[in-house]
């Protein structure tokens, strides 16, 4: 009991264009959630995601569907602070705010492997894992990353290392396969194609009553 008491003050972080937000963002979160007894995940949409294309739908589209999509979700709650910030959605900056507020309490940054291995690529990389753990999402199966050098000392095995520091840690944990990407989906939809085991049904029914992703 205690074990799970200290484990429950950490906040889980996933980012992301949300465009549209569907159950491969949603489920594996849950699972982290649930493996790692975080107190909860924040989902906090780009408003310029600096690493892809602009989004489809408007930054207010986009979050309105996050808020219906992570309604589903015990323990899911929305951050806009990217949406009202101006210029590129930098994660170092999102971390940055986010510590100023909650102090010492511990932030889990969820991550694919895809980003994970794109991670030196991004802006002011070398201060994320000073403000958050880095939770590396792992699906059976996949391509196994290669830690580079600099991560290797970070790595830990649960979530007890994880609830004794603020950030600092870097953890693999495996996830559910998840047959669903955001290209794919737009494209059904854009062939008006029904997709309804990949996004919760709030969701469908915003997307159809505002025609998004149709041609």
């Amino acid at each position: 009991m205690a074990r799970l008491q200290r484990a429950l003050h950490m906040i889980g972080i996933l980012g992301g264009t949300f465009d549209p937000i569907h159950y491969g963002h949603l489920r594996p979160a849950q699972e982290v959630m649930d493996a790692l007894a975080l107190d909860e995940v924040r989902f906090i949409p780009a408003a310029q995601p600096p690493h892809r294309p602009l989004p489809v739908a408007s930054a207010a589209q986009r979050l309105a569907m996050v808020r219906l999509g992570c309604e589903e979700f015990p323990g899911f709650t929305v951050d806009d602070r990217e949406l009202a910030r101006s210029g590129p959605s930098y994660t170092v900056d999102t971390l940055e705010s986010l510590r100023a507020e909650v102090g010492q309490r511990p932030l889990c940054l969820l991550l694919g492997t895809d980003a994970f291995s794109d991670i030196e690529h991004w802006h002011q990389w070398q201060q994320l894992p000073e403000l958050a753990h880095l939770i590396i999402m792992q699906r059976p199966g996949s391509d196994m990353v290669t830690p580079p050098a600099w991560a290797q000392p970070r790595f830990c095995r649960d979530e007890l290392e994880l609830a004794r520091a603020s950030a600092g840690r870097i953890l693999f944990q495996p996830v559910a396969p998840q047959n669903i990407s955001g290209t794919r989906l737009r494209a059904q939809l854009a062939r008006g194609e029904p997709v309804p085991q990949w996004l919760p049904h709030s969701v469908a029914e915003f997307i159809h009553a505002h025609r998004l992703y149709m041609t």
